[in-house]
């Protein structure tokens, strides 16, 4: 039989049913935590100014005899503020007709986005480490990390407070060789690398994994599989915070919409270069 009326038929009568929405996944900031953080108060300048102070030595003295002047010089690092942010403008229409709250769902994706915002822009200054393990074109394994660890404490970086950071394409190759492959695991860190992909410590190094470190190129997402990742101290890098992430909205009324905006002021920048080393390796599976 022809001509029945159907769903087809009537479809602009039915509504569709909208489920919760979906965010295209950002990955966790990890890199404020693992740095050395600094709050920069209002009406203070742009600069954050970090004087370093140089290590001094004891000497064996005589007795009765007068000890002589160590002259301490400071040197310094300086972290320069500035603005990031982003918007969108809601039209009342959307926001009416929405069957969710689109408001919040626009400031948790632009707090996400300023959140790795602040890791890309960290991570970026690996490269600007002096000393480096790896030369781009061999894969990431533990004894690099050892080689690396052990860089730092020839300068006498103490022990706690140290973080590895590689992106994931590199862990993968790591975390290979741990495991034998992904099978007849080595005891320890092998098995846990094994059982929960998570590498864990190595030469009591906590190691990270983000996919927030562009490749050597500069490309992000990576593209060329060689990525910058590093070894350091705590003191090696600085985040110094004049405004942490802020959320606001502002009604336009003559264009019947709201603006939705996310900004934050802050500044990178190394604080002393010995206190880490680049990591630049390439993965098998790029």
């Amino acid at each position: 039989m022809a001509n029945e009326t159907t769903n087809t038929t009537l479809n602009d009568l039915i509504s569709p049913m909208v489920a919760e929405a979906l965010f295209v996944a950002n990955e966790r900031s990890i890199m404020r935590g693992l740095v050395r953080n600094y709050t920069m108060p209002a009406n203070s300048g742009k600069v954050i100014q970090v004087p370093i102070y140089p290590t001094v030595s004891a000497a064996a003295v005589a007795e009765a005899t007068d000890l002589t002047n160590t002259a301490v010089s400071t040197s310094v690092a300086n972290l320069t503020v500035s603005e990031i942010g982003v918007m969108a403008t809601l039209t009342d229409l959307a926001m009416n007709t929405s069957s969710s709250d689109v408001v919040r769902d626009l400031g948790k994706l632009f707090g996400e986005a300023i959140a790795k915002k602040i890791d890309t822009d960290l991570t970026a200054l690996f490269d600007g480490f002096s000393t480096e393990v790896g030369d781009g074109t061999t894969a990431l394994s533990a004894d690099e990390i050892f080689k690396a660890v052990a860089q730092l404490r020839k300068s006498g970086v103490p022990g706690d407070d140290i973080a590895c950071v590689v992106h994931p394409l590199v862990a993968y190759d790591m975390k290979k060789s741990l495991t034998n492959t992904f099978a007849n695991p080595n005891p320890g860190v092998g098995n846990e690398a094994l059982r929960t992909g998570f590498v864990g410590q190595i030469a009591g190094v906590s190691v990270y994994e983000t996919s927030n470190i562009a490749d050597s190129s500069g490309n992000f997402p990576g593209t060329t599989g060689d990525y910058k990742g590093a070894v350091f101290h705590k003191d090696a890098l600085g985040l110094g915070l004049m405004q942490d992430l802020k959320i606001e909205t502002q009604r336009d009324a003559s264009l019947r919409g709201t603006e939705i905006i996310a900004t934050a002021v802050y500044g990178v920048g190394e604080l002393h270069d010995s206190y880490g080393v680049e990591m630049n390796h390439d993965s098998s599976i790029q």
